[in-house]
């Protein structure tokens, strides 16, 4: 459920016990040993013996096994960010994860604001990604997500400031995350949670806290083919002329031909801008 300097807190059934990690499943400076998420075994001495094979793994924060990955954004204090929210979806692709948005918040915003908000986002029904549009002040739209999300391991990340403490504290069996406001100096919301946490829910599964997901970057995709192909949205519109097409000054490119028809014009513009990053960054040969 948790480490906490070298401890290991681990449920079974009703009960949680500390343990230890034993020597033989310690690999030096290897920080993903035994993470929050894994499947072990532990004998009566309380040393964890065994790690079962994991479904998936995240890094940063270092969870594993999770079914979702709810990527939760303010619609206002702080604003929006939809090209931070577009670097966290590409996260949950590139690590296998299904992806759930939420937009907290909601009742800051009018009906114009909340209508603008939700074409910025309309991109995601062509991705089958579920959003719930929600307020933790006024207790809207949080029974949804809670049927939505029942029986299973739950992952939350997003920026500061997004009210996540606030969102598990009405999903989780304990209310036991400190909640902090927003800091008014630089609308960012203040690091309020202590780690890693797996946390049983009310009506069955489990929620993850992702401390710091905030500053999580791009991940490590090592051709332009597979950062292409995390663009799930592509797939169909793959009509290219040249077999080799990059999706970007090629003539009778596909893609380009379904810009604001089949694929949104920012979707395309971040595709763009990872490219570039990519190129320019880490692969220095394109």
């Amino acid at each position: 459920m948790r480490k906490i300097k070298g401890f290991y807190y681990v449920q079974v059934e009703e009960t949680t016990h500390e343990c230890r990690l034993r020597g033989i499943l310690k690999k030096k400076n290897n920080k993903d040993n035994c993470v929050t998420g894994d499947l072990v075994e532990f004998g009566e001495d309380r040393f964890i013996t065994k790690i079962y094979p994991r479904q998936n793994i995240i890094h940063r924060p270092l969870v594993s096994n999770i079914d979702y990955l709810v990527i939760q954004f303010s619609a206002l204090d702080p604003r929006f960010d939809i090209g931070r929210f577009n670097i966290l979806l590409l996260n949950a692709f590139y690590y296998n994860i299904k992806p759930v948005a939420v937009i907290n918040k909601i009742e800051l915003l009018d009906d114009e604001g909340l209508k603008e908000l939700k074409g910025q986002l309309d991109f995601l029904k062509k991705l089958e990604i579920e959003v719930f549009y929600i307020s933790t002040y006024e207790n809207i739209g949080i029974e949804k997500l809670k049927d939505y999300i029942k029986g299973k391991i739950t992952a939350f990340g997003g920026p500061s400031g997004a009210g996540k403490s606030s969102l598990l504290n009405l999903l989780q069996e304990e209310r036991v995350l400190e909640i902090g406001e927003t800091s008014r100096k630089n609308s960012r919301g203040k690091h309020t949670t202590k780690g890693t946490t797996l946390l049983p829910m009310q009506n069955g599964g489990w929620v993850i806290d992702t401390p710091g997901f905030s500053s999580i970057e791009l991940p490590p995709v090592k051709t332009i083919d597979e950062l292409a192909g995390l663009f799930t949205e592509f797939n169909e519109y793959k009509t290219c002329k040249y077999s080799n097409c990059v999706h970007i000054n090629e003539p009778k490119c596909g893609i380009k031909n379904e810009l604001n028809h089949g694929i949104s014009q920012s979707r395309y513009d971040f595709y763009l801008w990872c490219f570039k990053f990519y190129s320019e960054e880490r692969w220095n040969k394109y």
